[in-house]
């Protein structure tokens, strides 16, 4: 069994992996509330409150899969990109604990399990696929040919799509996290009431969206305070539509430039409903096969970082103790 620890951001979670794959259990102790009254994570406060739940976390995640804390094999964690104050804190209680019992530990990328999150269950994907993984922090498209590793085929250039969700939404009014906000009040609204552009950066396979970000301020501005708020639902799908149609048109590009007729998606916009739904689209249009992680699979969460570390080479004691985090990716 693989215990998975991730704390790159404000949710503290814990998981139990068999090797097959099958996830036991996975518990999210989520900070949300915490930061929605700044707007955003304040990071001193997001490692704080992994400090106080992190053990109570990972028990209750062992009790969910009936399991004792000596049948764990192997002890998996997120080593970075994220928060370094918040990856340490978990980096340091999955050393305590693999050090304890001279259990090997499995540092691990937190892009990577994205990147194989779909491996889990009980329909896996099989390599070779494309996954394109669109979070808070990362977008970026992917090529696994072994689920050790995964070569970027392309990447945002300026902000996220997660992070266009959130600063659209704190512009439309809509408390944080501003993705599933959006993405409700989208469905009241109508996708084609407004123009925003759907950027394509040279001629690779890069994203941008700090120009469908901007349009929107500029919109926002025109219309003026009271019929922005009066249209907020034509606006939040528009903007969602924009967004949307620009991850999946790099998509499209890759799958009929590599050949690949397997599609994953990760990353917390992956659990964006109008994503999954033209994916859908896409792929059945490509004749292609789309692997779309359950919601909590997409979101923060440890299932994934131990699901990960079934393929990565683990660390025996007493060489990890000198482990270190990262805050950004290479």
């Amino acid at each position: 069994m693989i215990l998975g620890i991730e704390t790159s951001c404000d949710d503290t979670c814990a998981a139990v992996v068999g090797p097959d794959g099958r996830v036991r259990s996975s518990v999210v102790a989520s900070q949300g509330l915490l930061h929605e009254r700044y707007g955003g994570v304040v990071p001193e406060i997001a490692s704080r409150r992994h400090l106080e739940v992190a053990g109570p976390v990972i028990q209750d995640a062992l009790e969910r899969a009936g399991a004792a804390l000596d049948e764990v094999e192997t002890v998996a964690v997120t080593q970075g990109p994220g928060l370094i104050g918040a990856l340490l804190i978990g980096l340091s209680t999955a050393k305590a604990i693999a050090a304890a019992r001279r259990l090997p530990l499995v540092p691990v990328d937190h892009l990577h399990a994205h990147v194989v999150a779909s491996t889990l269950g009980d329909a896996p994907i099989e390599p070779p696929f494309l996954c394109l993984v669109a979070s808070g922090g990362h977008t970026f498209l992917a090529r696994v040919d072994d689920p050790a590793s995964h070569l970027t085929l392309g990447r945002t250039l300026d902000d996220s799509a997660g992070e266009a969700f959130d600063k659209g939404a704190r512009m439309l009014g809509l408390p944080y996290p501003g993705g599933p906000q959006i993405d409700r009040l989208a469905r009241e609204g109508d996708a084609q009431a407004f123009g925003f552009p759907r950027s394509r950066p040279g001629g690779g396979l890069d994203f941008s969206f700090s120009g469908v970000k901007t349009a929107l301020l500029y919109v926002t501005r025109d219309l003026g305070e009271v019929e922005a708020t009066s249209r907020r639902a034509d606006l939040a799908a528009s903007y969602q539509r924009a967004i949307v149609e620009a991850l999946l048109a790099r998509a499209r590009e890759a799958l009929e430039g590599s050949g690949l007729r397997r599609l994953a998606l990760g990353g917390g916009v992956a659990a964006n409903s109008e994503l999954r739904r033209r994916a859908g689209e896409l792929c059945e249009e490509l004749e292609c096969d789309l692997w779309a992680p359950e919601a909590a699979l997409c979101t923060d969460n440890a299932a994934m970082i131990a699901g990960a570390a079934r393929f990565l080479e683990p660390l025996e004691y007493p060489r990890y103790l000198d482990l270190d985090a990262f805050a950004r990716a290479a």
